[in-house]
């Protein structure tokens, strides 16, 4: 593939940092470009995560199951995001976590054993990464915060502030998840909300 067909995630480490034509063309080299059919997942309890997935097209959820096997989402992930079990990923253990295609989907593959050799090569590769797992470790942090912190509701209308094209893209069951709550108590709010304005 031609270094256009990585333009997105190019632009997104150019938000961050300056590689050369060179580096680009050493880091697209060892890219993977896959396509993701809905409900398949690229990442499963017990395996090690290989990836960390850029998407160019597509939404995709990270949820655990519990005893019961009730669903928790982690993460939801759309276009010009990566999403993978990163824990699994960093530690070369196995994932805790299911990652799953939301919608038919298109993304760029960058497989461990690839990257981290690019990384020593080139500093500014390292920094993008660098940069962007303090800004993922923050917002999680952030998250975690806002959950003991915040109402149900204040979680709701902070999620779609930042988030507003996401609700008519994911099940409102996943969003309630992802905001630890049921979708009948997410749909009271939603309702609440509308009987407000």
């Amino acid at each position: 593939m031609a270094v256009e067909e990585y333009q997105g995630l190019l632009d997104n480490i150019e938000r961050y940092v300056s590689l050369t034509a060179a580096e680009k063309q050493q880091l697209t080299a060892v890219i993977r470009p896959v396509r993701i059919k809905k409900r398949q997942f690229i990442d499963q309890p017990g395996y090690v995560s290989l990836y960390r997935n850029y998407i160019v097209k597509g939404a995709f959820q990270s949820f655990l199951l519990d005893k019961d096997g009730k669903e928790h989402t982690v993460q939801i992930a759309v276009e010009d995001w990566f999403v993978s079990d990163f824990y699994s990923y960093i530690t070369r253990t196995p994932a805790t976590l299911f990652v799953e295609a939301l919608e038919d989907a298109m993304i760029l593959q960058l497989k461990y054993e690839d990257i981290e050799p690019l990384c020593s090569e080139i500093h500014a590769l390292s920094e993008y990464f660098r940069v962007t797992t303090e800004k993922a470790f923050a917002y999680s942090r952030n998250r975690a915060l806002s959950s003991l912190s915040m109402t149900a509701e204040e979680r709701y209308l902070e999620f779609m502030g930042m988030y507003p094209g996401i609700a008519c893209r994911v099940p409102q069951r996943i969003i309630a998840s992802y905001l630890g709550m049921t979708p009948e108590f997410l749909s009271k709010i939603r309702k609440g909300i509308r009987m407000e304005s």
